[in-house]
């Protein structure tokens, strides 16, 4: 029987354990989901060398994770459209919880904590009436739903908080989907992209939505800069023969910066950009082009191309302390900076590699 004393003993006990930090599951500096050659998932813990220090076992093909500011903690998203995201605990393996999207909800795949970690954010689907929400669980409180709010369009696929505040860009797409139909896109021809940016209780207090033309240039991945440049990568819905820029750099209140590079190595890409990053001093911003098999790095000063990485499947990238490392479909991983130290398994590396703070 459990008594008084021993009840507030256990309690006391509890509030002096100490928090697992990143430090216990290995000091990993990126998260990665991969398809393992017997068709299994996990998620993978990576060092600055994207090499692995822990992996989870997943029940399907991940997209990405969200990493805890402080707790050894991951939210592993479900591939878009997906109805349910896992909370892991990075050191022992052990599933936390699982957050299933309210009815007639999906996920897209990305998810972002508030500055403390008290508070999850998670972009969704509203998929009845076709507007974007962004959804609040409380994860302090076992990730409980606590509410949602409109993320100012159609389609919300990426989410980050601008350093040191609690604003949150949001890259809508555009596009409509629904669980009945797959990733089948609903609204090519109305369809309306934009970069919103809200705060964490739901104002809005800009909104970047491109020329008219660009219509059909879904804005899906973001990155950040340390001064709170916002860079987005799009993916084209429109004529392979007549694309626009895929990249842009925008910054609230200001009008965007679309890069772009020569036309016959532009039209390379083949109008897709699956992720996007800045480099660890931010002098400089890259798009990873899975379909194109092209890692592209531009000068964000100027806007000029610096370098081109032909790789096949390459999708993953994100800053390190010499630029970029970067993982592909293909199995390939590795430094930017070093080609020779490029390695090549058997592990199918999916969309994209998150950096976890302090990397």
């Amino acid at each position: 029987m459990t008594t008084r004393r021993s009840f507030f003993a256990g309690a006391a006990a509890l509030s002096l354990a100490p928090k697992l930090t990143w430090a216990d599951a290995g000091s990993p500096n990126y998260l990665s989901a991969a398809r393992l050659p017997d068709d299994t998932f996990r998620l993978f813990g990576l060092d600055r060398d994207v090499q692995p220090l822990f992996s989870i076992p997943l029940p399907a093909r991940g997209h990405a994770a969200a990493a805890h500011p402080e707790r050894a903690e991951a939210v592993a998203f479900a591939r878009r459209p997906g109805t349910f995201a896992l909370v892991l605990n990075c050191v022992s393996g052990e599933l936390k919880a699982t957050l299933k999207a309210p009815a007639e909800r999906h996920f897209y795949g990305h998810g972002v904590f508030s500055r403390d970690g008290s508070r999850l954010f998670t972009t969704e689907n509203a998929y009845q009436i076709g507007e974007g929400r962004i959804g609040i669980w409380a994860a302090d409180d076992g990730y409980r739903r606590v509410g949602e709010f409109p993320s100012g369009g159609i389609g919300p696929h990426d989410v980050l908080r601008l350093p040191g505040t609690d604003i949150l860009a949001v890259a809508n797409g555009g596009i409509d989907t629904h669980p009945e139909t797959g990733r089948e896109k609903l609204n090519i021809p109305s369809m309306q992209p934009n970069l919103s940016y809200v705060t964490e209780t739901g104002e809005q207090l800009d909104r970047m939505e491109l020329p008219p033309e660009m219509h059909k240039s879904s804005i899906r991945h973001l990155a950040l800069r340390h001064d709170g440049l916002v860079a987005f990568g799009c993916q084209w819905q429109g004529d392979l023969l007549d694309v626009p820029p895929l990249l842009g750099l925008h910054r609230i209140g200001m009008e965007p910066n679309l890069l772009a590079q020569a036309p016959e190595a532009h039209l390379k890409l083949n109008g897709y950009v699956g992720s996007v990053a800045f480099s660890n001093r931010g002098d400089q911003v890259a798009i990873a082009a899975p379909r194109g098999n092209q890692l592209v790095v531009f000068d964000a000063a100027s806007g000029s191309h610096v370098r081109t990485l032909d790789e096949t499947d390459v999708c993953g990238v994100a800053s390190s302390k010499s630029g970029f490392v970067f993982t592909a479909g293909s199995g390939s991983s590795g430094q930017l900076s070093d080609p020779k130290r490029v390695a090549r398994n058997r592990l199918a590396w999916d969309n994209h590699l998150v950096g976890i703070d302090g990397a």
